[in-house]
């Protein structure tokens, strides 16, 4: 059990954080005074059934074994599209459930196709929400990989683990370092990215 309340004790956490990054948007709806608070209303759902999961799993020992990780990875992935699909249901768009998930799982999970037929005339904090949803999926399966995979043992991840040998010398960084590493990288890249663009003709607006 304890397990399990590991896994919902994560994805709470990962509900609190998309909850947060739901702010974002809602601050280009006022700056472009979109008629619309879809956002913060997505967002105090989203943090707030992530809270409440969050303190209805408190355990002393977390702990994931492989038959809850293969769990953890399915419900994060139905959970994290299921709440990030809110603002599409809400917005100006009118899209039904089934094309609002839609879009947030293919933002979530990189896949990039799109159900919204008119993306340059949709509100900015949507297309800004597409991006956000994508540039989370996309850093979310690289933190993963290098944090959750070396402590199930999987194919060649297991060489980030560190040996429980205290003498011996560390020659790679702990999984936390290197995935913060990873997304600073993310970051200065997507910083880069967006110069460019800028350069070659695409405003920031």
């Amino acid at each position: 059990m304890a397990s399990n309340q590991t896994v919902f004790f994560i994805i709470g956490i990962l509900l609190v954080v998309l909850g947060i990054f739901m702010l974002v948007p809602y601050g280009i709806q006022l700056i472009y005074n979109e008629n619309s608070s879809s956002f913060f209303s997505s967002s105090v759902i989203t943090i707030f059934i992530g809270v409440l999961t969050i303190f209805a799993n408190l355990t002393k020992e977390k702990q994931l074994k492989l038959r809850q990780a293969f769990l953890f990875s399915s419900l994060a992935w139905i959970s994290i599209a299921f709440f990030g699909s809110i603002p599409f249901i809400l917005s100006s768009l009118k899209l039904s459930f089934s094309e609002a998930f839609f879009e947030s799982m293919s933002g979530i999970t990189t896949t990039g196709s799109t159900v919204i037929l008119d993306l340059d005339s949709s509100p900015k904090s949507i297309l800004l929400w597409r991006a956000i949803m994508q540039w989370l999926g996309g850093i979310g399966i690289i933190v993963m990989a290098t944090t959750v995979l070396p402590l199930l043992k999987v194919g060649g991840m297991q060489l980030f683990k560190i040996s429980s040998n205290d003498k011996a010398e560390k020659i790679l960084p702990k999984s936390k370092e290197i995935s913060l590493r990873l997304i600073l990288v993310y970051s200065f890249l997507t910083f880069v990215c967006a110069v460019f663009y800028n350069f070659f003709g695409m405003n920031f607006h």
